[in-house]
């Protein structure tokens, strides 16, 4: 469909998830010397514009990254994750937001690498001008899923897949777990991050069935809810299921939900780390 827009998101509650699992997978990854790659199936612009009109429609980063900016006692471990914030901002002010691939952009080291993938024909020439002539970046305009089959197993058999479709049609469930079939036969060792948001819970039950079916081991839950679920319209929570998962990730990210619900949604917040299947 091509109708999403992630500018009218950035900064969510969902995209400060999915950005502190992605820093912490990848700040494992940089505990040993050997280079990594960085894969990202559905890009995006790189960076978002708080102040753009699209954000300020929906002012959704205000019940986000706004609730942690401006606190000055957070865990160590979200380090990585507000330096890739304060690097596109002048000091306090918080203007700009990075899409998955500036956050990943601010932690890669000098030989390490990054391939991008964005279909939408408005996002991706903003994407390309974003990272004009990063020797270390790779940028396909192309279905992410195919160009992820395209690419594996990496040369340097150490990295994270990021996979975080926009979920326009009920379909796409089933799409993310034919990639996780299709890329783990082809390269098992790799980390795979899943972005999922939670509008109909039964579509997440079912992508986590037809994930166990596969016969992967390994497979971690991570999740971050601001509502109760409802059969209304919108997204009451949000996570990502990673596969793989560096061993510290699950303790990480035990100890920073209590601390991300009670910033962002202390009274309706709930949270979850599950093992969907054990190693």
């Amino acid at each position: 469909m091509l109708s999403y827009r992630h500018s009218f998101h950035a900064g969510n509650h969902a995209d400060v998830v999915k950005h502190i699992v992605q820093s912490l997978i990848l700040d494992a990854l940089k505990q040993k010397d050997k280079p990594f790659v960085y894969h990202d199936t559905h890009s995006g612009v790189g960076r978002y514009d708080l102040t753009h009109e699209w954000s300020e429609k929906t002012g959704e980063y205000k019940q986000g990254i706004a609730k942690l900016w401006q606190q000055s006692d957070l865990p160590e471990e979200l380090t990585s994750y507000l330096d890739s914030i304060r690097t596109l901002n002048d000091g306090d002010e918080l203007r700009y937001y990075p899409g998955s691939p500036r956050v990943a952009r601010a932690q890669i080291r000098r030989d390490d690498r990054m391939v991008l993938t964005e279909l939408h024909p408005s996002d991706f020439p903003l994407l390309l001008q974003e990272f004009h002539r990063d020797r270390q970046v790779r940028m396909f305009k192309d279905d992410g899923f195919a160009r992820l089959k395209a690419s594996l197993p990496p040369k340097e058999r150490r990295g994270l897949v990021l996979i975080d479709p926009p979920y326009e049609l009920a379909k796409e469930y089933r799409d993310v777990v034919q990639a996780i079939a299709q890329s783990y036969k082809r390269w098992a060792t790799g980390i795979y991050a899943i972005w999922y948001p939670v509008v109909n819970r039964y579509d997440i039950d079912d992508m986590l069935k037809g994930l166990e079916g596969l016969g992967i081991r390994n497979i971690l839950q991570i999740e971050l809810g601001v509502s109760p679920d409802t059969n209304e319209r919108g997204m009451t929570a949000s996570g990502m299921i990673v596969i793989n998962p560096p061993w510290k990730l699950e303790s990480q990210m035990r100890a920073l939900l209590p601390v991300l619900k009670q910033a962002i949604a202390p009274a309706t917040g709930h949270f979850k780390v599950e093992w969907v299947v054990p190693e």
